[in-house]
């Protein structure tokens, strides 16, 4: 994956050096509508090899809050500028820093918060031998997931879904409850499937193709499906 490394360092650089004034705008603009915090939101990430790192956001949330790392369409945690960051993904560039650096790539898993890579086993575990990635087949496939889990908890509500994936939903669970356990059952399994495809599979032309599907909202072919 040598021309990956490459391509990773010379991309983020040049995407730094394109994009540098985006950066003091959006620091203004947290710190007006979202006053009483930092503009960055810093947290450790699990990255390649299981190794901890620093991985780098725009806040999207309120300063004060407490809850789980599963967030969903309009959780009150997510200030409505916030929300407005995340949908278009600007939250996302800092992240070009922690590629420059060699913490992360463009294309690759998700960077987990620590708690769920301790939870991988077998081979399940080629996962922790890719960088995270700020892009990648599970982010393109569920680039609007909070949205999704929020479908998901409408639908319970109705009494409009039981079983999903033929497993049977657990019921009298709140709705941050029912995020964790979608999550956890459905969503997060199902990622690590791509991730580990992606890992066995990998090919140069499929992340430019991903770099491209993720700026210009396209859908692409990927392991036999649409992401």
């Amino acid at each position: 994956m040598i021309l990956k490394w490459i391509f990773d360092r010379v991309a983020a650089l040049c995407g730094l050096l394109l994009i540098w004034w985006v950066f003091p705008l959006v620091v203004i603009l947290i710190k007006i509508k979202m006053p009483g915090g930092p503009a960055f939101f810093v947290q450790k990430r699990v990255g390649k090899d299981g190794k901890l790192f620093n991985c780098h956001k725009f806040r999207s949330m309120t300063v004060k809050h407490s809850g789980s790392t599963v967030s969903v369409a309009g959780d009150s945690r997510i200030t409505p500028f916030g929300a407005k960051l995340r949908h278009y993904k600007i939250d996302e560039l800092p992240g070009l820093w922690d590629v420059l650096i060699g913490n992360m790539s463009f294309v690759g898993p998700r960077p987990d918060v620590p708690g769920y890579a301790d939870k991988l086993t077998g081979a399940d575990r080629d996962v922790l031998k890719l960088r995270p990635g700020i892009t990648g087949p599970a982010t393109l496939k569920y680039r609007v997931e909070d949205e999704m889990i929020a479908d998901f908890i409408s639908e319970i509500k109705n009494e409009k879904l039981k079983v999903i994936n033929g497993v049977e939903i657990p019921q009298g669970l709140s709705d941050q409850e029912l995020a964790v356990w979608y999550n956890d059952t459905i969503i997060y399994p199902d990622k690590v499937r791509l991730n580990c495809y992606y890992y066995r599979n990998y090919s140069f032309i499929k992340d430019i193709q991903m770099i491209f599907a993720t700026v210009l909202g396209w859908n692409i072919e990927y392991a036999g499906e649409t992401i």
